[in-house]
Parts: structure tokens; C-alpha cells; sequence
């Protein structure tokens, strides 16, 4: 008798939570994958493959153009996962992965501000994807249509963040040093 009381007493709540949810993920999937089709695809007034490619390769990745376009993939699969609520906190996961990479290679020396090129918003597309991993995608997504919830535990949450620190400390040590500093003006999470 307490736990119906207690659900249908939280009902309205968790329909809020839920839609607060899906807000959440489909702002900040879309702009997570429309950020990665820049560097893919040049959408968006992005600078495409090629120059991305080339700015990797300043940056120490070699095949410049192939870790780009794995890297640019990765944000359009991860914000999409994220916005359709599929999977749990796998995209959340690669997120956390493609921005521990853009901290450390890009924005680290440049101050904390995004005005300056800082790490200001890596890092919040980081935390935003934490948040996201451990509280799950909520009733309005895939996971919940297809029965998914179990991917929603804190144990999986935080195995699927382990994994993606250690992908991007993987990548990290493969890096070469760069010699010399990006192209005028590109910016690049």
C-alpha cells in the first residue's frame, strides 16, 4: 500500500524529471552531433574533414584526417545516442572521451574561458554528459521503449566512463607533440 501511494505520488514528478530529461538530451545530443558534422562534414559553417584533419595533425594525431574523422563520428554517434535516449550512458561515454581529448590538446593552455579558447566549454559538455550517464535518459527515451533500463545503474554508468577516460588516455599517449600551433583562428572541441 506505501509504495502505491508513494508511486502515485511521485507520478507527476517523475513525468517532470523524465521531460526535464528529454529536453536536456535532445538540446545538448543535437548540438553535440551538429558540432561534430562541422568537423566531418563542414556543416554548420564547420571546417570540414580535410582542414580538421590537417588541424590534427598539428596536433600531434597521425593519420591526421582519419583520427578527425573518428573523432568528429564519435560526437555525431555520441550526441545521437544521447538525444534519442538509446544505449544509456554510452554516449555520454564517448563524449567524456572526444572532450578529455580536446582539454588536454587544444584548450588546457589557453585559461579557463571559452573567449580565450579555454576549457571552459569542454568541460561543461563533460560534466553535462556525467550528469547524463548517471541519472539515465529517462522514461521518454529508447531505452525505456525497448526495455533498456537496466543500462541506467550507477555500476554501468560509471564502467561506461571508466572505459571512455581510458580511451582518451589511450589516445592521448599515441599522440606526437605538436611543433607548431593550429591554423589562425580554429577552435575545436
Amino acid at each position: 500500500m506505501q509504495t502505491a501511494q508513494f508511486l502515485q505520488n511521485t507520478a507527476p514528478q517523475a513525468a517532470a524529471l523524465s521531460a526535464g530529461l528529454l529536453i536536456a538530451r535532445l538540446v545538448f545530443g543535437l548540438a553535440i552531433s551538429a558540432h561534430g558534422a562541422q568537423k566531418l562534414f563542414g556543416w554548420f559553417g564547420g571546417y570540414g574533414l580535410d582542414k580538421t584533419g590537417e588541424f590534427f595533425v598539428q596536433l600531434g594525431f597521425r593519420p591526421g584526417r582519419t583520427l578527425a574523422a573518428v573523432a568528429s563520428a564519435t560526437e555525431v554517434i555520441a550526441g545521437l545516442l544521447l538525444a534519442t535516449g538509446f544505449l544509456g550512458p554510452v554516449g555520454p561515454a564517448l563524449i567524456v572521451s572526444v572532450m578529455i581529448v580536446a582539454v588536454v590538446t587544444v584548450h588546457w593552455n589557453n585559461g579557463f574561458f571559452a573567449a580565450t579558447n579555454g576549457i571552459e566549454l569542454p568541460l561543461l559538455f563533460a560534466a553535462v554528459a556525467v550528469v547524463l550517464a548517471f541519472t539515465g535518459p529517462g522514461s521518454y527515451s529508447l531505452d525505456a521503449l525497448l526495455g533498456l533500463q537496466a543500462l541506467w545503474s550507477p555500476v554501468f554508468a560509471a564502467t561506461a566512463l571508466g572505459v571512455g577516460i581510458l580511451g582518451a588516455i589511450g589516445n592521448l599517449t599515441r599522440r606526437r607533440r605538436a611543433l607548431s600551433a593550429g591554423p589562425a583562428g580554429m577552435r575545436t572541441t
